[in-house]
């Protein structure tokens, strides 16, 4: 087994004329959650893009399961949830479902699974497009699930859900990755933090920390992760 699931080293991407991410370096350990934190814009989409294998004009190196991020042999092995729903708004879940296990070559007993996981199962038969955003995307967490991927990289997937949703969520990503499973999460919402076994601190395209929650808070002296977050960007401030 690979010791950690993603490595990045000095990952820098380009987009158009400007640099978004400034020579970030991290690994993820096998079995894991971790929660990518920061304010919108700062970069998280574009590193998720990164590992997943499907960003342009990345330099440095990103390593997925023990190969170069976007290696084909790695698209049934990732589960990539992104902020807009990926399912078809004029099938129901279940008919989203059996389509996305077809193309994995996954079983239908599968598809039972991951919509229990997701808490649709009263809206297994709806179609997507009479579904609230909320179950719009649980049913994309639901096809990210199938198969039961080595790594979920997840943006932003709890948007939108009503704090029971969420807290079920979480409790489900923990489940996997206590399965094995590599969860990268990202948010803007700093109280998910502490949900998280280790945290990235994205802040316009740098990585401020890389830690668990607590040696975060007690570096930066803080009672809470948004204090925390604002003290490492004083910090670096004053640094330059």
């Amino acid at each position: 087994m690979v010791k950690n699931a993603v490595e990045c080293r000095d990952v820098v991407v380009v987009r158009g004329d400007r640099e978004v991410l400034h020579g970030i370096t991290f690994g993820l350990r096998t079995g894991s959650v971790t929660g990518l934190l920061g304010p919108s814009g700062c970069g998280k989409t574009t590193l998720i893009r990164a590992i997943a294998g499907l960003q342009a004009k990345v330099t440095g190196d990103v390593q997925v399961l023990g190969s170069p991020a976007g290696t084909p042999g790695l698209r049934g092995r990732i589960g990539y949830v992104t902020q807009e729903p990926s399912v078809y708004g004029d099938l129901t879940v279940t008919e989203n479902l059996r389509f996305f296990a077809a193309v994995l070559g996954v079983g239908a007993a599968d598809v039972d699974r991951v919509i229990d996981a997701v808490d649709l199962r009263s809206h297994a038969d709806a179609r997507v497009d009479r579904l609230s955003g909320g179950q719009r995307s649980r049913a994309s967490l639901a096809a990210a699930l199938l198969g039961s991927p080595e790594l979920l990289v997840l943006d932003e997937p709890t948007v939108g859900l009503d704090p029971v949703l969420r807290r079920d969520l979480w409790d489900l990503f923990h489940r996997l990755a206590d399965d094995g499973a590599t969860l990268l999460v990202s948010s803007h919402v700093m109280d998910e933090a502490s949900r998280c076994d280790r945290l990235l601190l994205l802040r316009d395209g740098d990585l401020l920390a890389d830690d668990t929650p607590d040696a975060l808070l007690d570096a930066a002296g803080a009672v809470d992760i948004e204090q925390a977050f604002l003290t490492l960007i004083e910090r670096k401030a004053r640094t330059r």
